[in-house]
């Protein structure tokens, strides 16, 4: 029962860690990403088509 237990939480703690860091509307990392990856297309973009 008490390994059950530690197991619940520690997926608890995982998935509170992923919402905090990865999925954050602003500051996270997928949103970084996504803008990076938005500024890269366009410099390309402005290279290939003048």
């Amino acid at each position: 029962m008490r390994n059950i237990l530690i197991t619940v939480m520690m997926l608890v703690v995982v998935v509170l860690l992923y919402n905090g860091i990865v999925a954050k509307d602003t500051t996270g990392t997928k949103d970084q990403i996504e803008t990076q990856g938005n500024a890269a297309n366009t410099k390309i973009n402005t290279l290939i088509i003048p």
